[in-house]
């Protein structure tokens, strides 16, 4: 049976809908959720896409009636995300277990499982929509990794933001039907019990009413129940920032959730930026009788509109133009004052969001991050850190997850303790000029060797320093009258203390 429950977790996540009307779910009487907090992922997911309706659509009048168009928008949402996902984690993060069984284990799950990869992508998510889960399931006879996003995630028991009871929507459609499938996650008198239930809805619009399990899912059971688990068999990964959307819950905020105004304004002055162009063009001012008049074809009446994609203008006889004399007008492009504003709002977005100051610019061309090199003192460095805080006890948790179930399932024998250490890279953190600086002096006061300088600002191996230490003195050498003082500094080449 466990096995049957595990398999649909892939299934589940592979050709189920998502649940677009969460408010419905509060009609069963075991989810107490607030609407407001799932609304709000509603928003940040319509924002990672980059089209967010009361943001975004513009409507205006033309010659053919009212319409509308999507402002033009830097992306800022995905941007954002998926700059503080790759600091966070990338491929120079290493996991380490001081229990080679279980690390071999692990490795192999991992592999198989690509994770490194798709926990990049779905950390970016998490970024995002403010938080995701990772499922551990079977399938033929191996240990798979189920990956969900926030919006089909809600906690039902916690204790210090550990989440230990859960809820799981998916919604689909068959025919003029739509049904949910809420997967359950609970613990009863110690067993861990998984409760699979369908409810058919007529319009969509509420939870409707529950239907037998099997005429949708004939390969579940209603419920599961497993004994010797002493963990939930999934992990909650969110960013490490205080909800102020509902302080009770513990579900995470989105990164950008505090910056959506400035999101707003950003987009706002790019779309201006982009129809400064396309509005202040050259155009052509002519006499009144050079323009043709359009003829209502039902009225008879003539009419002139204001259409942005006119190239030219009537001017109306007022005894200052030569009526037969064709004249341009320039109209000055305010290229620089919109980049400047875009850069403004840009510096306080990244402060809202975790980075430093000039981290995002716009040189009128394209958007570009500045992450090259990051001090350990600046502001981007230490949201990084604590990001990682959180991530770090959630890779924990999967991890210890993935082997309780290797040991349910007879794969693994594990010892009772192991310890699970998480590196990740900090090599972003190089301010290469003050680290320069900081091995000339130790070296000017007899304090560091020039390997270990070389290796220190080079970021070599030992082996790649000593070589190219040898290179130095032969330099040096070839340059140099005193052979002898030379080959005195050859003592540099014995063993190093």
């Amino acid at each position: 049976m466990f096995h049957k429950i595990m398999n649909f977790l892939r299934k589940g996540a592979a050709y189920l809908g998502l649940v677009k009307s969460i408010e419905k779910l509060t009609d069963h009487k075991d989810i107490s959720l607030n609407e407001e907090m799932f609304n709000k992922i509603e928003v940040w997911k319509d924002l990672y896409k980059g089209y967010h309706e009361p943001f975004h659509q513009i409507r205006y009048k033309t010659i053919d009636g009212e319409k509308a168009r999507k402002m033009d928008t830097l992306m800022m949402a995905k941007t954002v995300a998926a700059e503080m996902a790759s600091l966070v984690y990338n491929e120079k993060c290493e996991i380490s277990i001081d229990d080679d069984t279980v690390t071999e284990f692990t490795e192999d799950v991992f592999k198989h499982n690509k994770f490194d990869k798709k926990f990049q992508d779905y950390l970016e998510y998490s970024f995002a929509h403010g938080g995701m889960v990772i499922k551990p399931y079977i399938e033929d006879d191996k240990i798979m990794l189920s990956f969900v996003t926030a919006d089909c995630f809600i906690p039902i028991s916690w204790r210090n933001d550990s989440i230990y009871e859960a809820v799981f929507p998916f919604e689909f459609k068959k025919r003029d039907k739509k049904y949910t499938h809420l997967e359950w996650h609970l613990w009863e008198n110690g067993v861990y019990v998984i409760r699979n239930e369908v409810y058919e809805s007529q319009n969509g619009d509420d939870l409707g009413v529950k239907v037998p399990l099997a005429d949708h899912f004939p390969e579940l059971e209603e419920e599961v129940y497993i004994s010797g688990l002493k963990r939930s068999i999934f992990s909650y990964f969110k960013p490490n920032s205080a909800n102020n959307v509902d302080t009770n819950s513990p579900l995470g905020i989105s990164i950008y959730a505090n910056a959506i105004d400035t999101m707003k304004a950003i987009d706002t002055a790019f779309d201006s930026f982009n129809r400064e162009f396309r509005l202040g063009k050259k155009r052509i001012v002519i006499p009144a009788h050079m323009v043709k008049v359009v003829i209502d074809p039902e009225t008879g009446q003539s009419h002139r509109y204001f259409d942005d994609t006119d190239e030219t203008y009537e001017a109306f006889n007022n005894g200052d133009m030569d009526e037969n004399k064709i004249q341009e007008m320039n109209i000055t492009l305010r290229v620089e004052e919109h980049i400047s504003a875009i850069n403004a709002l840009l510096n306080l977005f990244a402060m809202q969001t975790g980075f430093s100051s000039g981290t995002f610019t716009f040189d009128g061309q394209s958007m570009k991050t500045a992450t090259e090199v990051i001090s350990e003192q600046s502001k981007t460095f230490k949201s990084k850190q604590s990001h990682e805080v959180i991530i770090e006890a959630a890779l924990q948790e999967l991890i210890g997850s993935i082997v309780a179930m290797g040991q349910l399932y007879g794969m693994i024998n594990a010892p009772g303790e192991y310890e699970v250490t998480v590196t990740f890279d900090d090599s972003i953190a190089e301010d290469k000029e003050a680290e320069i600086k900081q091995q000339v002096q130790l070296l000017n006061a007899g304090i560091q060797s020039k390997k270990r300088a070389i290796m220190k600002v080079h970021g070599l191996t030992e082996e790649e320093a000593m070589d190219m230490l040898k290179e130095i003195i032969e330099e040096e050498r070839q340059q140099s009258p005193d052979v002898k003082e030379l080959q005195a500094q050859g003592a540099i080449f014995g063993p190093e203390e």
